[in-house]
């Protein structure tokens, strides 16, 4: 992060827990959860049933004519980083005519299983099979399609869906990607935009995460690979660095971060919620297990943002984890932390915060970093929820089931992913 000063302006985040930022702080301030049960799950097994899922949008509001007949090219998890995205740009003041379109950078991280289902197709292929599934009547699957499938199903299920609708609205014409894989393209995504800005290549960059994977097929899919909470005690099931834990619970959201050069910002008179001063990402291998979660999956990319923020573990006021809940990835995780902060592992709060609106993806990446800079401002780190004691060998660290104290300016915020990808960011308090 050598370069200009990256500064947060913008804050944006629509989740099962609240419509727009200011109700997402409040719900994680009450303690509250947006998991639930799913309407229409009556008679599946019951640990598919619990999710996080968003039951009303934000109001639309105005989009112009020319790009309302493409909003309804938006898949499920678009829309949430639409909204995330829009309450980002909105809500930093920043006049966008000020800024030269080549100079705006955008970074959009889907992670999205939203059309995984292909549900659209059914109607078409129960036509041309009859229903028994064994033939395809290739003449019959043509003709059924052309009146039953929507002939822009592939603008939907592309992984940069809401990439182009997002250039298009902010005009956003500079440096710029779509990502779209598991934890921590969040988190990567907002590490592009940092770095856009520090280099010098952006007076403004926007990182968004958003997904939904919530419907039939994400769950099944995510219970075969044994990540899923078994969740015999409903929403409370989901338990992050406890010692009990089983697994995470899936949600949907959208989550955004507008970024300015410091400067420019204080200059305009802007709001600096924090700066971005440290970035880390390294791969460990699983050495041959194959998709799983390796030992110290963590410990080199916190060493790495540290050393990149010129911070000592000893500085850090707050660290979020990842949390997932899986047996394997918590027990790496808290290695990782305790073998990366040595003694101040003990000293630091920590805290894991899916459990508030269910694990987002790419969006939960980015909304931790939104939730650990309002702890830093607050003073106040949130409790992890339900959480009771951690395994004997982490039983002293600073996690609980309720607020703590944080007091100091610098916040530590971890994502890994299965297969050994870890990101790590670390924010100051503006």
């Amino acid at each position: 992060m050598r370069g200009r000063a990256v500064a947060v302006t913008g804050m944006g985040m629509v989740t099962p827990l609240g419509r727009d930022l200011a109700e997402n702080l409040a719900g994680v301030s009450e303690g509250r959860t947006g998991i639930g049960l799913l309407e229409g799950s009556e008679g599946w097994p019951e640990h598919l049933r619990y999710a996080g899922k968003i039951r009303e949008l934000p109001p639309l509001g105005d989009i112009g004519r020319k790009l309302t007949s493409q909003m309804k090219f938006l898949n499920r998890g678009s829309t949430l980083g639409f909204h995330s995205a829009r309450e980002a740009v909105e809500g930093s003041g920043i006049d966008l005519e000020g800024v030269r379109p080549e100079r705006r950078a955008l970074y959009v991280a889907s992670g999205d299983f939203t059309k995984i289902d292909h549900a659209f197709l059914y109607p078409a292929i129960k036509d041309a099979t009859g229903g028994k599934w064994e033939d395809v009547d290739q003449a019959k699957l043509n003709a059924s399609t052309l009146g039953k499938v929507n002939p822009f199903f592939l603008l939907e299920s592309i992984a940069n869906n809401l990439f182009s609708f997002l250039s298009a609205f902010f005009g956003f014409m500079g440096p710029n990607t779509s990502l779209s894989s598991l934890s921590p393209c969040g988190s990567n995504a907002v590490e592009l935009a940092a770095r856009a800005v520090a280099q010098g290549r952006a007076d403004a960059a926007l990182a968004v995460g958003c997904g939904s994977w919530i419907n039939e097929v994400s769950l099944l899919e995510l219970d075969g690979l044994g990540v899923l909470s078994r969740s015999k005690e409903g929403p409370a099931s989901f338990r992050p660095l406890d010692a009990r834990r089983d697994g995470f619970v899936p949600g949907e959201g959208g989550a955004a971060l507008l970024l300015e050069d410091e400067e420019s910002a204080r200059a305009r008179g802007a709001r600096i919620f924090g700066r971005v001063t440290g970035l880390g990402n390294r791969i460990e291998h699983t050495g041959g297990r194959g998709f799983t979660i390796p030992e110290g999956v963590n410990t080199r990319s916190v060493e790495e943002a540290l050393a990149d923020a010129g911070l000592g573990p000893g500085q850090l006021s707050l660290v979020v984890a990842h949390g997932s809940a899986t047996q394997r990835g918590d027990r790496s995780e808290l290695g990782s932390i305790a073998a990366a902060l040595g003694d101040s592992a003990r000293r630091v709060p920590l805290c894991a915060l899916k459990p508030y609106t269910g694990h987002m993806g790419a969006a939960s990446d980015v909304a931790e970093i939104v939730f650990g800079l309002e702890a830093l401002a607050s003073v106040s780190a949130p409790g992890t929820p339900n959480f009771g004691s951690a395994d004997g060998e982490f039983g002293g660290m600073r996690i609980s089931a309720s607020p703590q104290p944080c007091g100091g300016k610098a916040l530590l915020s971890i994502s890994y992913g299965v297969g050994g990808q870890s990101s790590t960011v670390v924010v100051e308090a503006g």
